[in-house]
């Protein structure tokens, strides 16, 4: 765990609060992904505003927790090595993914999905620290940013959504009011509960076809291994398509190491 306290966020790097949230969420049960995050909250902290005294300052301790975590985890590859870094990432935005989109599908529809999907977007923004996004995960992110958003506001104005895929309109929502009235999004010890089944709506056909679901073993331990069985709706929505993701050869461990990256810090002097 990160020793070095953050003084208060400057209201420049707004944009990165979750991601810094999402890391102290982490830094426990996945001290590599928690690292990851905190890197991109510097170097996107870096692009916004490195001149400005407070926020110099913050990412001076935000550099500090970042040498603390590679030197207690320095013998650890995923830290140590871009392409088991970012496997690392991706495997576990892809578990977030895939259990959101399960309860989706399922028609479970509760807090805790929610905060899935949007923490799934968020690990998905964290992989940019290894290059440009894939296709396939620039859909992942936008549709579960999305989704995150329509369930949450139909739940909230007492609607029911229509489970899986679905033509993407306009939702968005306030996090930030969000949280102030319910820490539902970023409550760290939440478990899944599931409300009761709900019927799809009749809407229009899906029109979102560019979505590729995550094989089910990149489910997470303690969520179910396949996809929920039949709940009784009738949808012509699209089903999980498997996809292999390739096994890293181990020939590449040698490839370019992640601490190359902290050298932004000079910057900051």
């Amino acid at each position: 765990m990160a020793a070095t306290a953050l003084p208060p966020l400057p209201p420049q790097f707004k944009s990165i609060q979750h991601h810094l949230r999402t890391a102290q969420e982490l830094d426990k049960r996945e001290p590599v992904v928690a690292y990851y995050c905190r890197l991109y909250a510097m170097q996107t902290g870096m692009k916004i505003d490195s001149k400005t005294p407070e926020c110099r300052k913050f990412l001076s301790k935000l550099m500090d927790q970042l040498e603390a975590m590679k030197k207690q985890f320095g013998d650890n590859e995923a830290i140590t090595q871009d392409i088991v870094g970012s496997a690392h990432v991706e495997n576990y935005a892809l578990k977030m993914f895939l259990y959101a989109d399960n309860e989706d599908r399922a028609g479970q529809f509760h807090k805790n999905m929610i905060k899935s999907f949007y923490t799934a977007s968020l690990l998905i923004d964290v992989l940019t620290v290894f290059g440009e996004l894939s296709e396939e995960n620039a859909q992942h992110r936008k549709y579960a940013r999305w989704k995150a958003a329509y369930i949450h506001n139909c739940l909230k104005n007492g609607e029911s959504p229509q489970p899986g895929p679905i033509g993407m309109e306009g939702e968005s929502f306030d996090v930030e009011r969000e949280e102030t009235e319910s820490s539902s999004l970023h409550s760290g010890t939440a478990q899944p509960t599931s409300s009761s089944a709900h019927e799809a709506n009749n809407k229009a056909a899906s029109n979102y076809t560019g979505i590729h679901i995550p094989p089910g073993a990149h489910a997470p331990a303690n969520t179910p291994a396949e996809v929920p069985h039949n709940t009784g709706v009738t949808s012509n929505t699209i089903q999980p398509s498997p996809q292999n993701i390739p096994l890293v050869d181990p020939s590449l461990y040698s490839a370019q190491s992640a601490g190359a990256r902290l050298i932004t810090a000079n910057l900051l002097l």
